[in-house]
């Protein structure tokens, strides 16, 4: 078969696409179809090419992939275990009493850059002993007999690879009924079992049965189909395999991607800048745009001090948070209100101007995202979500909206900035700039509406997610670079500084506020997380896991979400994932960390579990806690309450 594409129907409501059958055509022209109501790309590096076919975006691209196989040498048997050396991107196996050698070398050499040649299969790619001379230098400081072995066959084929080196499962979001398996490369054997039963469950259940975020298909966007970034975003993620898994690693390749309009202007202040869903976002503020790097290492890293003095600069004064990377969505439509009261868990019905933070959960009662609503008007919302989660909070949301009722669902991301200004001293500030009232009683807490600033008119809604006094301002991109000019001329006599991620980080953990990914996941329920009073259950309000939640607010909690506090290590730091121990055994995981500039040590999030329970605080407030880093127990108090401000003064203003 030469050539294949998915015959589709179109919904008239919302004009999604669903599968209706696959179209055929041979190499001798004869050509046929099938009816199928669920079609699963598994072409391997031919997903993408079959994806396209038929509307799909599969983010792959081909890179040559090299090894060699030797003739016997003395003293290899068959016993003989595989050995890696990440070090030297290699690895070494017995065969028939040679060794077979490969590796994964740092800088990869894509392959297919106008498409995978139609005849070719289970063909082999030309020798290129260039590109292969790293990967056999260091193959010869491990195994010096490879100097005099002979060279039975150098074997050169391509195999695709992913824009972040994870495979991709999944129904992809614009054809329902179209499953993705695809880049698996090098992890398909280990994987295959285990994502074969997950894709089939998913099938089966329509929706994830398990938390998969980490290979979702819809962790990519439209956008990383570009054959041009594949390209050069494939020469390092073939080499992600042995490299060194660094706490906060970034990757280098095809950057810059997208840019927030003030992205040079944050450069020129001296912005290190990560990457998240392409965008460039300010990690941390180095003092010279010369200084501007990571020195990676597990222990405390070098930007550690300079995000450490925005930090305070939030708790004591005033900082600037560029988030223009929030995925932003218009719900408009008569019917919006009715529609995310069954898609959402908690009560949308609020007057306009208002703000409600909400989980949104599956048919389980677990979360598939948390974010925030703010109705603009009687038929609008604005939905505001987390920057990696645009397609897959898109695709789960326009699902859910039924055919038959006057709903729409639009990104707007690329509309509009998002200036969080925040700290004790962001009142002050803003009402030098604004003819508005930015006064308690006349701007309280969850309040949004439209005001001046400067020249600008921009949305400001009183949230926020470091601990402190503060507003998110909407800026139509065009008025950003002016609202950012006349903040920072007017906040000098405030000490108004510009902050980065890394500066949310240890604010939002040391105030205990979850994070989608982390605290909330498709395994964690509102129950379990401390956040059933954002859920609307004791409402006649039916919507998505609302059955699921009744029965499991009968069961016994045994787990529970705490923070921990790593006392008198203020030299150590955590990274998430390491081990909570009590009197010396595993009770549970880190699912964030940072270290607490307020409170002057290593801060975590986690979850402990007791099969007996721990509604009843007894348990948790016994015991003696430790966080397992790499051997090393740190002694850890549990708070079950933030350790920062509990009762949230500081938030008031």
């Amino acid at each position: 078969m030469t050539a294949i594409h998915t015959r589709t129907a179109q919904r008239r409501a919302n004009g999604a696409r669903e599968v209706s059958g696959i179209a055929w055509r041979n190499k001798d022209g004869e050509e046929g179809a099938l009816g199928a109501d669920i079609v699963v790309n598994c072409a391997g590096q031919w997903a993408k090419a079959v994806g396209r076919l038929c509307g799909v975006t599969v983010p792959l691209h081909s890179a040559e992939h090299y090894y060699i196989v030797t003739e016997r040498i003395a003293g290899v048997h068959p016993d003989l275990p595989v050995m890696r050396d990440p070090d030297g991107f290699i690895y070494f196996k017995e065969e028939v009493g040679g060794l077979v050698m490969g590796g994964f070398e740092p800088n990869a050499k894509p392959w297919g850059m106008h498409g995978i040649p139609e005849n070719f299969e289970f063909q082999l790619l030309p020798d290129d002993w260039d590109q292969f001379e790293i990967l056999m230098e260091n193959a010869l400081q491990r195994v010096p007999a490879l100097a005099t072995a002979q060279v039975r066959q150098f074997y050169n084929g391509p195999e695709s690879f992913t824009p972040d080196n994870n495979f991709m499962l999944g129904e992809a979001p614009e054809l329902r009924g179209f499953f993705v398996g695809a880049g698996f490369n090098s992890m398909g054997i280990a994987s295959a079992g285990g994502a074969g039963m997950a894709l089939a469950e998913w099938i089966v259940a329509g929706e994830p049965t398990m938390d998969l975020w980490p290979v979702d298909i819809r962790r990519f966007a439209r956008f990383n189909g570009n054959d041009t970034w594949l390209h050069d975003r494939v020469k390092e993620t073939l080499g992600l395999h042995y490299a060194m898994p660094w706490p906060n690693r970034e990757l280098d390749s095809a950057r810059p991607f997208r840019r927030s309009p003030l992205h040079a202007l944050l450069r020129d202040d001296g912005a290190c800048f990560g990457s998240k869903m392409g965008w460039e976002r300010a990690n941390f503020f180095a003092p010279t745009p010369a200084q501007p790097r990571i020195d990676y290492a597990f222990g405390q890293q070098n930007w550690l001090p300079w995000s450490g003095a925005e930090h305070r600069a939030c708790r004591e004064g005033v900082a600037l948070f560029d988030m223009t990377s929030f995925s932003k969505f218009l719900v408009k439509g008569r019917d919006a209100q009715s529609v995310l009261q069954h898609i959402v868990a908690n009560d949308v019905a609020v007057p306009p101007g208002t703000a409600v933070y909400t989980g949104m959960l599956n048919e389980r009662g677990t979360y598939e995202s948390d974010f925030t609503l703010t109705r603009l008007a009687d038929d609008q919302y604005l939905l505001v979500t987390g920057t990696a989660q645009t397609t897959r909070d898109f695709d789960t949301i326009e699902k859910a909206i039924p055919h038959d009722r006057h709903c729409t669902l639009v990104d707007v991301t690329g509309q509009y900035a998002v200036l969080a200004v925040m700290g004790p001293r962001s009142r002050a500030l803003l009402q030098s700039v604004s003819k508005a009232d930015w006064g308690d009683a006349a701007f309280a807490f969850g309040q949004s509406r439209e005001v001046d600033l400067g020249y600008a008119t921009v949305r400001a809604t009183r949230l926020t997610y470091v601990g402190e006094l503060g507003w998110e301002l909407y800026v139509p991109v065009e008025f950003a670079v002016g609202v950012y000019e006349t903040l920072h001329a007017a906040g000098k006599p405030f000490g108004l500084v510009n902050a980065g991620y890394y500066a949310i980080d240890s604010l939002r953990i040391e105030k205990g506020y979850r994070a989608w990914g982390r605290e909330l996941t498709p395994d964690t329920n509102p129950f379990e997380a401390g956040l059933s009073f954002a859920c609307k259950l004791d409402e006649d309000i039916p919507f998505r896991g609302r059955d699921a939640l009744l029965k499991l607010r009968a069961e016994p909690l045994r787990r529970r979400m705490v923070v921990l506090t790593a006392d008198g290590a203020a030299d150590r730091m955590l990274w998430g994932g390491e081990a909570i121990l009590r009197d010396g055994e595993p009770v549970g995981f880190v699912s964030s960390a940072a270290f607490g500039h307020t409170l002057g040590c290593p801060v975590a999030m986690g979850y402990i579990n007791n099969p007996d329970g721990v509604a009843d605080t007894g348990y948790l407030n016994s015991g003696r806690y430790a966080i397992d880093v790499a051997g090393d127990l740190l002694p850890a108090a549990v708070h079950l309450k933030a350790p920062y401000d509990p009762r949230s003064e500081r938030v008031k203003g």
